[in-house]
């Protein structure tokens, strides 16, 4: 009976989620190649959680740096820092209450626009929106992840019985961004509730379709929901490994694991074994590669930092359309900022952001999709990946602005 018990007991504390009681996020400043290797000596010997850039390699003097450093190794690090003399400033006092906080006080389990929903809500959110506008949405499932959830695409357009030009937005690559695939459910219950009023709205859907992928990384998500709400790679274990996953947006040909991506699986910017590697990658990929005639723009969403970043990432070297990407990145971030101020900086990502090779939008883009972009939404780091629910409806609709904005330049100028 004491077995059982104490079996019992271990399998309840494997389930509890990862606590980050004491935890802060403190952001550094480095000044000099000493600061920026004194960086990258705690990302190696210390178990700290890059927010921003994505892992210590991406750390370039003048550029702010984001980590999450657990209670444990908070004196170590303050140690270091302060010896160093480089400017710290705390952005996350205590990191689980600022998990906790990032929700509102609801006790409802159902489905909504201004809250974060977990997949099985969103799951549920795809059949009834689509049967609620048959009209104008179609579902197919596209693939299943690595744990077997289903990847369901929507298809938002008017049927026209014939092909139309299409643009591919997909939410959720990373898990932990929880913004992003609110986003992605914002904007569908958007484009069917303003069809026919909206007359910008209603030319796009007439004349295009979207196909949208409202999370890509399910069974990151699902797991970011229930056991670590930190957790931002795939859920696939790597041969040789103990460390789960791989980065799904370093998993793709375009410069593969070359630049500002790992072959170590334990790192958060892992390559993955190949090109590919992850089912989700493929599924993706291949979806795009068979509706290449149509697929015009490529679209996928993240966050944070307020960037409108598009091709390259995995080199310095600009994009054969550089100049119109830039255009239309600019009118795109105008039109956002026009609502509520918000300021984002857009260019192409390498310059910009950090170089990263592997990246969805480049792919596309050498795929022959001329207008492909990341966005990376709210906010710059104060509440970073927890960003409050209180948040979600400002940062949708100034983004929807944005992407209409790009939806009209890419309809009116047909390649």
């Amino acid at each position: 009976m004491k077995v059982l018990l104490l079996l019992g007991l271990v399998a309840v504390a494997l389930c509890e989620p990862v606590k980050f009681v004491g935890d802060k996020v403190l952001r550094l400043t480095p000044g000099s190649e000493e600061h920026v290797t004194i960086i990258k000596e705690i990302g190696d010997k210390i178990k700290v959680d890059f927010w921003r850039p994505d892992s210590a390699d991406l750390v370039t003097i003048g550029k702010t740096v984001d980590i999450h450093v657990p209670a444990a190794q908070l004196d170590m690090v303050y140690t270091i820092l302060h010896q160093s003399g480089m400017e710290v400033t705390v952005m996350l006092e205590n990191l689980q209450a600022a998990v906790e906080a990032q929700l509102d006080k609801r006790a409802t389990k159902a489905h909504g626009y201004t809250k974060y929903n977990d997949w099985a809500t969103i799951s549920e959110w795809v059949s009834s929106i689509a049967a609620a506008n048959a009209d104008l949405i179609s579902t197919q499932v596209i693939g299943n992840t690595y744990e077997g959830r289903p990847m369901h695409l929507l298809t938002i357009g008017k049927k026209t019985g014939s092909a139309k030009p299409a643009i591919f937005m997909d939410c959720g690559f990373h898990a932990r961004e929880w913004i992003s695939p609110a986003f992605c459910q914002w904007f569908v219950n958007e484009a069917v509730t303003t069809y026919g009023t909206d007359s910008e709205m209603t030319t796009l859907l007439d004349s295009m379709d979207f196909f949208v992928l409202p999370v890509f990384n399910i069974d990151g998500y699902a797991y970011s929901w229930s056991n670590d709400r930190m957790w931002r790679k795939t859920r696939s274990p790597n041969s040789g490994s103990n460390c789960v996953g791989t980065d799904p947006n370093r998993n793709f040909d375009a410069g593969w694991c070359t630049v500002g991506a790992s072959s170590n699986p334990c790192s958060e910017t892992y390559c993955g074994s190949s090109i590919e590697s992850e089912i989700e990658s493929k599924n993706l990929a291949n979806f795009i590669r068979s509706n290449k005639a149509v697929v015009k723009a490529y679209l996928t969403v993240h966050s944070y930092s307020q960037m409108l970043l598009f091709p390259y990432s995995y080199t310095y070297d600009l994009a054969a359309d550089h100049s119109e990407l830039l255009s239309v990145s600019r009118g795109a971030t105008s039109a956002l900022t026009s609502l509520y101020g918000t300021r984002y900086t857009a260019g192409p990502g390498a310059a910009t952001i950090y170089p990263a090779a592997g990246g969805s939008d480049d792919w596309a883009y050498d795929l022959g999709v001329r207008y492909s972009y990341t966005f990376e939404l709210r906010d710059e780091g104060f509440y970073g990946f927890l960003l409050p629910e209180s948040q979600i409806q400002p940062t949708c609709e100034e983004t929807m602005l944005a992407i209409k904005y790009i939806a009209t330049h890419v309809l009116n100028n047909p390649y």
